[in-house]
């Protein structure tokens, strides 16, 4: 089901929610979809923020930011953003794993630092020369191919479904663990886990398993957890320095409409400095969108 925001924002922590209580203060529809409620809701105390009268848990902090959003009108939505998409004609696409796709003029990124990716060897040499991390932007380079998706969540079963009408040969590698997901017809499925990338002339030619096993490849897609911040912005075709999306001075990034705010950006991790770049993002969101 297709839905209309002024704007939406990817990621329901401290800078996601303060974003959250500007824009709809400003009177503009806001959705804030999020699923993981990241490293604060881990913290056994919070003793160290303005305005707490005695030390609190972070997930009871994180759970007061997101009803003061609810009761302000915000669209809170318990879901995984699998893609944000740029649309010629302005604005984005945001597209959800419970199958809502979410239009919007602006997007404010806010979803916490990126993943470590896993140890493996060839990953990053190979980036770019048959690894990627957006099916949706390259699966068209694959057709008629063989390609693998690394990962067992819904990110992955996103990526399997864009690659399956058009590569030839589909195998999913779990990297350990069974899939979360009913496979698609037609997928090969390796639990085992991905231990190194070997190549040819530059090109990414074959993956090596935990169990011994090869499996020849032109393309991996690499798709492991939930999208972050990080993995959206490459997607767009945005840079990432030292896993955070470099920002301006008014948290925008080099694409019109889209911001991000938070650990994302490689900010100080602490509560209020997150909080001040999600009011920061929010008020020169409110801005664009009145233009």
């Amino acid at each position: 089901m297709q839905h209309m925001f002024d704007a939406v924002i990817v990621g329901h922590g401290p800078a996601g929610c303060s974003a959250g209580l500007y824009l709809c203060r400003a009177g503009l529809r806001v959705a804030i979809i999020g699923r993981d409620h990241g490293a604060l809701a881990r913290a056994e105390k919070i003793e160290n923020y303005f305005g707490l009268s005695h030390p609190m848990r972070g997930r009871d902090l994180v759970h007061a930011g997101r009803e003061q959003c609810r009761a302000l009108g915000a669209d809170l939505r318990e879901d995984e953003v699998l893609n944000v998409q740029w649309q010629a004609e302005g604005g984005y696409h945001v597209r959800l794993a419970g199958g809502d796709l979410l239009t919007t003029r602006a997007v404010l990124l806010a979803t916490g630092r990126a993943k470590k990716m896993p140890k493996i060897d060839g990953l990053s040499e190979f980036e770019g020369k048959g690894v990627s991390f957006c099916a949706v932007c390259d699966a068209f380079l694959y057709r008629g191919r063989s390609v693998a998706v690394l990962g067992r969540g819904n990110l992955a079963l996103h990526e399997l479904e864009t690659l399956l009408p058009l590569a030839d040969d589909v195998t999913l590698i779990t990297h350990g663990g069974e899939p979360e997901f009913d496979v698609p017809k037609g997928v090969q499925v390796r639990q085992s886990k991905l231990t190194r990338l070997h190549g040819r002339k530059q090109r990414l030619a074959r993956a090596q398993l935990s169990t011994g096993e090869d499996i020849d490849l032109d393309g991996l897609f690499v798709a492991l957890g939930q999208a972050t911040a990080a993995d959206i912005a490459k997607k767009l075709g945005l840079p990432i320095e030292d896993g955070a999306i470099p920002v301006g001075e008014q948290q925008q990034t080099d694409l019109p409409g889209l911001f991000a705010a938070g650990d994302c950006t490689g900010t100080f991790p602490q509560i209020a400095f997150a909080v001040a770049e999600g009011a920061k993002a929010a008020l020169a969101m409110i801005e664009y969108l009145r233009e």
